[in-house]
């Protein structure tokens, strides 16, 4: 699943942000690294402090459309009738 990016608020870092349940227009950005403080002094990566924040998504949500090819009722042809076996 490929998720939309916005840019984040705090350090300009394009971010993918998930939907939030119960709303269609916002979403939370996932966790991703400050650029401008990239490791703390032990040398462990430093989040930035607006990952997982909630942000306005950048389209709203909508429906997922399937492009099934499926044959028009009228010409498809008949189906083969199955063969029946007792179970018992």
């Amino acid at each position: 699943m490929k998720l939309p990016r916005v840019e984040c608020p705090k350090c300009r870092r394009p971010t993918a942000v998930a939907p939030k349940s119960g709303s269609l227009t916002q979403g939370r950005l996932w966790r991703h690294d400050d650029a401008s403080a990239r490791r703390d002094p032990e040398g462990f990566l430093v989040s930035c402090s607006e990952s997982l924040s909630t942000v306005d998504l950048p389209e709203i949500g909508r429906q997922m459309v399937f492009d099934l090819d499926t044959p028009d009722a009228d010409t498809a042809p008949e189906p083969a009738p199955l063969d029946t076996f007792a179970l018992f």
